[in-house]
């Protein structure tokens, strides 16, 4: 009796490869094919492939209709689209959607949209709750906020609370709070064990250290090549802002555009001031 075959998704298999490869939005037109021949994998993918690209209308289109319908596991998909949107309420409704069926990671897109809203406290206190949960990137997020809210002890706090050296964002959290308590030498270390552990902004963060406390620019600009180096989350933005505020336009230009073409509504907004002012 011979073997049952593994069903083959070749457009899926496309579409995930050139997620992988950063070309999200060539990976759009695939994986809608492949949504459409009815893989099943495809869906996920498509979802990635929308917000991976920044295509936020195209993704809560998409989406919305599917939860509507009962897939609930695109609600916090959604809720970032809807966000990115500027739908505030919405997005809100997808995300705590998202939370109450066990998508504990909605939690840290709340808080940040709870934030952005100018309700800080209900934000701090989603992900107060993420955090003693288990969400990994939580507790890091919990620390940015209350340190946002100037409130440095409630940050050394949940920072010294949630430190685990087996996530290292935790650790770069930890540093941040040393950083903002004038221990420029204690966060340093830290900072550097973050990178060695491999948190997720590690470099990114170190890179602004570098620049704002120990006023080294040609280190920072090193460290900010390491988070291009390690795709970190918006490193091309970071790169471009710093190339901008040393005078070196032509080079910012050149990363905000990638910034842009991701999605990355700042480095946007940055382009066409530029564009809009004859002084660059």
């Amino acid at each position: 009796m011979s073997e049952e075959l593994p069903h083959i998704e070749p457009l899926a298999a496309e579409g995930s490869a050139l997620l992988e490869a950063g070309r999200p939005l060539e990976a759009v037109d695939v994986l809608r094919q492949a949504v459409a021949s009815g893989e099943a994998s495809a869906p996920d993918l498509l979802a990635r492939a929308y917000l991976d690209s920044g295509s936020w209308h195209a993704a809560a289109q998409w989406l919305g209709p599917l939860v509507e319908q009962g897939h609930v596991r695109f609600a916090g998909r959604l809720g970032v689209a809807l966000a990115e949107l500027g739908d505030a309420e919405r997005a809100e409704d997808a995300l705590r959607l998202a939370i109450a069926h066990g998508e504990l990671p909605a939690a840290n897109d709340l808080g940040i949209l709870l934030r952005d809203g100018n309700r800080l406290g209900e934000g701090i206190g989603v992900l107060a709750r993420a955090a003693e949960e288990g969400d990994p990137q939580a507790p890091a997020n919990l620390v940015a906020l209350h340190l946002e809210d100037g409130d440095v002890p409630a940050a050394a706090e949940a920072a010294q609370r949630h430190l685990d050296v087996a996530r290292p964002d935790t650790v770069l959290a930890l540093a941040e709070v040393r950083a903002a308590q004038a221990r420029p030498d204690d966060a340093e270390q830290l900072f550097r064990d973050a990178g060695r552990l491999g948190a997720l902004r590690a470099h990114t963060a170190y890179g602004w250290f570098l620049l704002t406390v120990r006023g080294d620019p040609v280190a920072a600009e090193r460290e900010f090549g390491e988070a291009r180096r390690h795709a970190e989350p918006g490193w091309a933005y970071t790169m471009g802002r710093f190339l901008l505020d040393s005078d070196r336009v032509d080079e910012a230009r050149e990363f905000l555009q990638v910034a842009a073409d991701s999605g990355d509504r700042v480095a946007s907004d940055t382009l066409a001031e530029l564009d809009a002012d004859p002084g660059y």
